[in-house]
């Protein structure tokens, strides 16, 4: 395991992202205590110190079963992240239980700080923008929780690019902490977030943390191989990733490539979102599961095998990304080939944005011992 820093920060996390969702089972599903002892003891062991957790995972039980598990040793030379903004339905909702307002940004991170038996975070994400508080009142009340040193540093999730953008721009002109870390939903079978999210969190230096990077499941081998889809994962029984044709030939692809690599298509997919310098956020229902895919560390995929990969995925990136092919003529005055762009910023021809999306960036990559 090896360390990447974290956006604009000078944080050290692992290259993998422990996802908590299925720690606790009150939902139906997921690991008991002892199991989710076993699968961080797993993770420390091999170098892992970036945990994601949120107030809504398991009814917050996620959090308080990381509360009970992480020794004071551990919780110091972890990286905890959590999030704030969504609640669930029931007797204790009310109108200001969820949203990005301040009154649910306080009252949500006090229960978490109680839950994780911690006095505090190091990263507190926006879970889901909610469109209707002003970034103004947002950032402000994140940038507040800094100074009190209840949280080291704020994040967003599932937001737009545009509004990303603007919050980070406000944040600078403000004397305010910015986001530093976006996470989205990204895979072989979502690369959507290529057209905005992708380029505009590498032009501002944010790190990029993914969930799902499994497409929900389609991409571990179990629908290509026909195999009974049954089980108590979340995505198995939720049609929430549609089996469509194009994803099913992603999966095919993905299979083809595993298989010539000698690795498994979960192994194999892992991988390639390695390579794209996105930290995955990997969820298991036992420790045994964790252990495949941290394996995805030792597997070895060549240019060739990557580049099938890309092609199989690859989304239409649309207006104005389409546009600047037809353009770029008169853009650079017929020199566009002549021209050194060093500042391309992902801007170019699609040979340009393979090439950018194919890991011409540099990491900056720290070796990890095992965690105590």
């Amino acid at each position: 395991m090896k360390y990447k820093l974290l956006g604009r920060s000078g944080l050290r996390v692992s290259e993998f992202c422990l996802g908590t969702m299925t720690f606790g089972t009150a939902w139906g599903w997921g690991c008991d205590e002892a199991g989710c002892r076993s699968q961080l003891d797993l993770f420390f062991g091999q170098g892992g110190n970036f945990i994601d957790t949120s107030n809504v995972y398991g009814s917050g039980q996620a959090e308080e079963i990381l509360g009970n598990i992480l020794t004071p040793a551990q919780r110091n030379s972890t990286v905890l992240g959590t999030k704030y903004t969504d609640n669930l339905p029931g007797e204790t909702a009310h109108a200001n239980s969820a949203g990005n307002q301040r009154k649910n940004m306080v009252q949500s991170l006090e229960g978490s700080l109680k839950r994780l038996k911690t006095d505090y975070v190091d990263i507190f994400y926006v879970h889901t923008w909610d469109f209707t508080t002003r970034p103004e009142e947002v950032l402000r009340g994140l940038d507040d929780l800094i100074r009190q040193g209840k949280i080291l540093y704020a994040g967003i999730s599932d937001a737009p690019a545009w509004v990303i953008s603007r919050c980070n721009e406000l944040a600078d002109r403000m004397g305010w902490s910015p986001f530093v870390v976006n996470q989205f939903e990204y895979s072989l079978v979502e690369r959507t977030p290529d057209r905005e999210i992708v380029p505009m969190s590498r032009a501002l230096d944010i790190g990029m943390v993914a969930w799902s990077p499994l497409g929900g499941g389609i991409l571990t081998g179990k629908y290509t191989a026909n195999k009974d889809a049954g089980g108590s994962r979340r995505m198995d029984n939720v049609p929430y990733k549609t089996l469509s044709e194009r994803n099913l030939t992603i999966a095919r692809a993905l299979d083809a490539v595993a298989q010539e690599a000698g690795c498994t298509p979960s192994q194999a997919a892992l991988k390639w979102m390695l390579k794209k310098r996105i930290i995955p956020v990997i969820g298991a229902s036992s420790a045994d599961q964790l252990k495949i895919n941290l394996a995805s560390l030792d597997v070895e995929l060549s240019d060739d095998q990557l580049g099938q990969l890309e092609s199989a995925s690859a989304v239409e990136l649309g207006f104005p990304h389409d546009f600047f092919e037809s353009a770029k003529g008169f853009v650079y005055a017929g020199l566009f080939d002549r021209i050194d762009r060093h500042r391309d910023d992902g801007i170019g021809t699609s040979a340009d944005a393979k090439q950018n999306a194919n890991f011409s960036y540099t990491d900056v990559m720290i070796d990890s011992p095992a965690q105590a």
